[in-house]
């Protein structure tokens, strides 16, 4: 069988259709108006399989275009699916698009969210996993049970008139609270047998904050991180950045009985808490006691957790090989890249900005721009290498990159908060963070044998972090904070990894269904 050009014969195809509609939620207890996807919120969970390629029909019943993306997911070689403004035209009000996706060589856990305007705060989300093929090896026995659990930051205020206030250059409040699974407190129940251990993939799909996540009387070992094994180590609680997933195993083995789930905000003097209930299903007695404390603005305590996050270097990937034949600590730099975030106003209105720029959209998908070579929608390097002045000018970013090359990029964090940023079509490796200014010298420190790979970091307040990205995806691929305030107010750009040899082997040609709009209508 050949799709859009793409020999796929031997791989699976998984069948989704989803309609989207609004509907009432209750995340905080109060009725809000969230977006469903075939009548639930948080939307459907996507299980599959390493190679499997899925074919997802999603209907727009809203009175908005729409788009969904896939945060992890690679788009191997086919950036058109990414489902981001710059990549793919939006869903227009009552019709429907048909994404098309392999999720090639990969593993792990994973997330979907809605990318235009401020969707992302009524819902439409979901998990993602990834299993391994069946006779691969993974690194842990089989789990009893496997949950997705999708924690994030929520307002109570509908959605487009968060999107009002920041169209009119204001800032948002603090959010109001924190949903589980979509609901408040106590309202997310996980039910588990005595004595079997549980894989739990934890996500946080939120706006801004940092959230903690600990269970009651109970360690977590980590095992994944978006698509890694890890070495495995034992946690009381785990410090969940926006936009980042993890995988943890819990053994049932504490008295029968319920227990608290805590998630609470991190590095905020105001402290957002919420609940849900570990249930053992002979229990009895329900929750006592208070919810396990857990950590506030403790900024080395985090930093140390997140460099104790390695790489298990003997177990599989996605292919049987070892995760640790890479070795990535032993490829040359061929071109640093800094990014500093920073704030400003432009024109008397917020604005956020990486290098100088503050992020416009085009009046077509930049991907499509470039396909048909229609002029005058961007420019390459419309954003520079390092950081500028503390001037923000508005600008449709594009930075170019060389199919093949191997970059180093620094995120460098001049602010009082954590930032969270996130690279579409790759993993990365996270091979260093500290505190203060980086420098040449800061490579000395460099973890160049078993860095977590992974495609959303965190950078510490007044802080740096630095990756490593091997460049073998070529595309249109945006580069983005995960606080979707500043993301929709600048902070972000594409990334055009080009190569002038026009090769399907290289990158896959326009799907044959995909939406025309802008300049590239017609």
């Amino acid at each position: 069988m050949e799709l859009e050009g793409v020999v796929v014969a031997e791989d699976p195809y998984r069948y989704f259709d989803w309609r989207i509609t609004y509907g009432d939620i209750y995340p905080l207890g109060i009725r809000q108006q969230g977006i469903l996807i075939n009548g639930q919120f948080p939307g459907p969970d996507i299980h599959s399989v390493t190679n499997d390629n899925l074919i997802i029909n999603v209907h727009n019943d809203l009175h908005d275009p729409f788009l969904l993306t896939w945060n992890g997911l690679q788009q191997r070689k086919n950036s058109f699916e990414d489902g981001v403004y710059g990549t793919t035209c939006p869903i227009p009000p009552g019709q429907n698009f048909t994404y098309i996706m392999q999720v090639k060589d990969q593993i792990g856990s994973f997330f979907y969210f809605p990318s235009l305007q401020f969707h992302k705060a009524a819902g439409g989300f979901g998990g993602i996993r990834i299993l391994s093929r069946p006779r691969i090896p993974v690194p842990f026995p089989e789990p009893a049970g496997d949950f997705t659990i999708l924690i994030g930051d929520w307002y109570k205020t509908d959605h487009k008139v968060l999107q009002t206030i920041l169209d009119r250059g204001k800032r948002l409040t603090f959010p109001d609270g924190i949903q589980i699974n979509g609901l408040g407190r106590d309202g997310a129940k996980f039910t588990v047998e005595p004595g079997k251990t549980y894989r739990l993939r934890i996500s946080n799909v939120g706006l801004q904050n940092s959230l903690n996540f600990r269970i009651q009387g109970h360690k977590m070992t980590l095992v994944e991180v978006e698509g890694t094994h890890t070495i495995q180590t034992t946690l009381s609680s785990l410090d969940v950045h926006v936009g980042q997933s993890y995988s943890v195993l819990v053994t049932a083995d504490q008295p029968a009985q319920d227990y608290y789930i805590a998630v609470s905000s991190r590095f905020t003097t105001q402290i957002l808490n919420s609940t849900a209930i570990l249930h053992y299903s002979n229990s009895r007695k329900t929750v006592s006691g208070l919810p396990p404390p857990g950590p506030t603005t403790d900024i080395s305590w985090s930093l140390n957790q997140a460099r104790s996050i390695r790489t298990n270097l003997t177990a599989s990937g996605p292919r049987p090989n070892p995760q640790g034949s890479y070795h990535y600590g032993q490829i040359n730099v061929t071109r640093t890249i800094r990014l500093a975030n920073h704030a400003g106003l432009v024109d008397k209105k917020q604005r956020y900005a990486v290098n100088g720029v503050s992020f416009i959209p085009a009046d077509t998908p930049l991907k499509l721009a470039d396909y048909y070579n229609i002029d005058g929608v961007f420019k390459v390097g419309s954003i520079q290498d390092k950081p500028a002045g503390r001037k923000i000018h508005l600008d449709t970013a594009v930075m170019g990159a060389d199919y093949r090359a191997f970059v180093e990029i620094v995120f460098e964090n001049r602010e009082n908060i954590v930032q969270s940023w996130h690279l579409d079509g790759y993993s990365f490796f996270v091979v260093g963070m500290d505190v203060g200014r980086w420098s040449p010298a800061s490579k000395n420190q460099y973890n160049l044998i078993d860095a977590v790979s992974r495609c959303t970091t965190q950078v510490y307040p007044r802080s740096w972090t630095a990756i490593y990205v091997p460049l073998d995806n070529v595309g249109m691929w945006n580069l983005r904070s995960q606080f979707w305030a500043r993301q929709y107010l600048g902070q972000q750009f594409y990334l055009r990894v080009y190569t002038p040899v026009k090769s399907f082997r290289d990158e896959y040609p326009i799907p044959k269904n995909a939406l025309h709009c802008g300049r590239a209508k017609g």
